[in-house]
């Protein structure tokens, strides 16, 4: 016999029915068996697990046989209720309650027992719903993806909002200060605070009650990540936001800090001016953005897909892959054909291997733009790509735009030039012939597993933040 929490729960059931039907008390039965009235109280009750001797007195005793004692099923209607809000009362969800669990009496209706047994059904498809599963949070990303490429991954009211922020700081032209951030807070009540002891889930960390906003200090001194990061945590204020209901929501915040950030620190009036003037002189390039304004090389990029197609008309795709050739950020309303899997999502989607995205690992010259044209199914694109180095290892950023519209860019002049036919399999994705004969049943590769892939995204107001680190830190800090 099984020894599970639920199926004693079954088997206690079980003996109370027979005992009850033959019109036996606890201490007449454990008479008629050898113990105490209490001790099979306990059995009954699922917290004991008798022996096989002392079942087969039971049923002996009951009219009935072991077998029947030890079946999986309840005995009857009230049983399967009794057990179905035992074990719901014995879950991890109820008991993180920290409620009392309802003790069922002989009294209780079965209709009470249902209605609180919905309750419970309720408390768990909530739980359910709380927590992203990786396919979920695609879905998601990919909708949200899909909404801004219809709006041409334009903000028009968070331009406005950052300008008026700028504006009231006395920015005016030139790459954003550090300074000019601080009075940006200071106007909102914040005081900004670099501290070395942030919890590890937290890039930032506002502090309402007090006024202060908490960042990591610069490992690169006067590095555009911490302006971002301020600009960011400001935002969440300057927007309104809430804790997300879902993760949709979550990733829509996201989205709009960033946004905001962005706008800050490449203002959209002199953002535009500068490719429109950049276009008119047929020399657009990433690297010139990226210093006019003293942001990275990727911020150059993605504020590109902001602005471009809204003021200059020009269509582009936008794609930073790491080392392994897997897509991390994506942005295209150009056509340009892109792996997806069946929830339409992009990232950690492998690649071409002719596209210079990734190709331009294997360059040896990194320092300055790599440039190619690609002819695909969907037509002839040229893209200038940047390889860099993070904690995560390589990666590259690259900025593209149908044939037609390299006219407009530095680097259209390039003689490199490649062939994709993906999503064929046939074009990068399937080995040559002659090394499938060689090596076809002579080879075991062991493949690397992302085990997040598994993993359900955290649950919660703020998805992956430790409440407990974070309560922590704002206990320690308030007090000095």
């Amino acid at each position: 016999m099984a020894s599970t929490g639920l199926e004693l729960t079954t088997l206690g059931h079980r003996i109370r029915h027979h005992r009850v039907a033959r019109g036996l008390t606890l201490d007449e039965l454990g008479a008629k068996v050898g113990i105490a009235g209490s001790q099979l109280s306990l059995i009954e009750n699922g917290k004991r697990e008798p022996k096989l001797s002392l079942l087969q007195a039971i049923a002996e005793a009951c009219g009935t046989e072991v077998s029947d004692l030890i079946s999986g099923e309840p005995p009857n209607r009230r049983a399967a209720l009794e057990i179905e809000l035992d074990r719901a009362q014995r879950s991890p969800v109820f008991r993180q309650l920290g409620i009392a669990p309802v003790r069922v009496t002989k009294g209780m209706s079965d209709e009470t027992i249902e209605s609180v047994l919905g309750l419970h059904n309720e408390l768990q498809r909530r739980e359910r719903e709380a927590i992203a599963t990786p396919e979920e949070a695609r879905r998601a990303n990919t909708e949200l993806r899909l909404r801004m490429r219809a709006q041409n991954n334009y903000r028009g009211d968070i331009e406005k909002l950052a300008e008026k922020q700028l504006k009231a700081a006395g920015h005016t032209s030139g790459a954003l200060t550090h300074r000019t951030v601080s009075i940006m807070a200071e106007k909102l009540g914040f005081e900004l605070i670099y501290a070395n002891d942030l919890p590890h889930s937290t890039r930032s960390l506002t502090d309402l009650e007090n006024g202060r906003i908490y960042l990591p200090p610069a490992s690169i001194p006067g590095g555009h990540g911490l302006r971002s990061m301020a600009l960011q945590a400001m935002a969440h204020r300057l927007l309104g936001h809430t804790p997300p209901t879902d993760y949709a929501d979550f990733l829509q915040q996201r989205l709009e800090i960033n946004y905001f950030a962005a706008c800050c620190l490449i203002p959209e009036t002199a953002g535009v001016a500068f490719l429109q003037q950049a276009k008119k002189d047929r020399n657009l390039a990433v690297e010139d953005f990226r210093d006019a304004f003293g942001v990275t090389h990727e911020a150059a990029a993605l504020r590109m897909t902001n602005l471009m197609t809204e003021h200059l008309g020009m269509r582009l795709h936008m794609l930073r892959v790491d080392s392994s050739g897997a897509i991390t950020r994506v942005y295209e309303n150009d056509d340009l054909p892109l792996p997806m899997d069946v929830t339409g999502s992009v990232e950690g989607q492998p690649v071409c291997r002719k596209f210079q995205a990734r190709a331009a690992f294997g360059q040896q010259n990194r320092t300055t733009e790599q440039h190619q044209y690609t002819d695909t199914p969907a037509g002839t694109f040229w893209c200038a790509t940047q390889t860099g180095t993070s904690s995560e290892g390589e990666f590259s950023v690259t900025i593209g735009v149908p044939f037609d519209d390299a006219r407009w860019w530095r680097g259209r002049e390039t003689s490199t030039r490649a062939q994709s036919t993906c999503p064929d399999e046939a074009c990068c994705r399937r080995p040559d012939a002659d090394q499938v004969s060689r090596w076809s049943g002579r080879a075991w590769p062991s493949a690397r597993v992302h085990t997040h892939m598994f993993s359900p995204l955290p649950r919660g107001a703020f998805p992956g933040v430790d409440d407990t680190e974070v309560y922590d830190f704002l206990e320690r800090h308030a007090a000095g």
